[in-house]
């Protein structure tokens, strides 16, 4: 390929880190736009055709970290039926990857109302990256913490699935008990996870018990990232507590981002 499509740019991936045999990180170093904590981009690679496959992915890193804008970090599983994923998992040090030059999406904290005091971040699988990035930028801002509590919620189907476990402790004692973290676990029993899945666990108050913390429509604000079918049932479990769907012309209490 001798021309880049328009809003694409050369990377070059800089570290690796292989969680299990799906599971991976690629950390990437590109000449991009800066971008907001929550947001993704694309990565993209040459088909055996020579067509270029793209897909959208969360970055993992906060933009102010100490690496610059420009370092990516992305966590991505293997889908043995996709047409990019695969390619992406044999990436090594050295190899060229395109990327987005210019960030998208709105899961961000600047969208989030000022009235709340409680954040859910609900995730499923790899979607946890972008709650990676809230939190390191929370971590990272010199100003009071503006949230009471801060709920990660992050469900897989076994406890190898759990990625970035010490950058998550890093959080918790960093925000000493103003994070709660809730691993969900669907098809092992494991102490200290829950299982089940999130819209019934949400439903059943198991969420709050586990948190100690009271979904409340005056203060609770949700982000949901993950599959679609979560993502749509959530909605509609939220609904059901008297929840609302968050728009910039009427506020609510929880939003998505659909990039899947």
């Amino acid at each position: 390929m001798t021309e880049l499509p328009h809003g694409l740019v050369s990377g070059t991936v800089i570290e690796r880190t292989d969680w299990n045999h799906q599971l991976f990180s690629i950390e990437v170093k590109a000449p991009v736009s800066s971008y907001l904590a929550g947001q993704f981009t694309k990565l993209g690679l040459e088909n055996e055709q020579g067509e270029l496959v793209r897909r959208a992915y969360s970055m993992v890193n906060a933009p102010s970290h100490t690496k610059d804008h420009q370092h990516l970090e992305f966590l991505i599983v293997k889908d043995s039926d996709g047409q990019l994923s695969p390619k992406l998992h044999q990436l090594q040090q050295g190899d060229e990857v395109f990327v987005g030059r210019d960030p998208s999406g709105f899961m961000t904290l600047e969208e989030i109302p000022s009235t709340a005091k409680d954040l859910w971040m609900l995730s499923t699988g790899t979607a946890i990256g972008p709650f990676l990035s809230l939190l390191e930028q929370l971590q990272q801002q010199e100003t009071p913490l503006s949230f009471k509590h801060l709920i990660l919620v992050h469900a897989v189907r076994t406890q190898a699935d759990l990625t970035y476990q010490e950058r998550i402790q890093t959080f918790i004692q960093h925000f000493q008990g103003t994070l709660h973290y809730v691993p969900i676990i669907s098809r092992e029993s494991v102490t200290g996870a829950l299982r089940g899945r999130i819209p019934s666990l949400l439903l059943g108050g198991d969420l709050e018990q586990a948190t100690s913390v009271t979904i409340n429509k005056e203060r609770s604000f949700f982000y949901l990232c993950g599959n679609p079918e979560m993502v749509r049932d959530t909605s509609t479990t939220l609904n059901q507590l008297g929840l609302e769907k968050h728009l910039r012309r009427k506020p609510g209490q929880f939003s998505s981002e659909n990039y899947w």
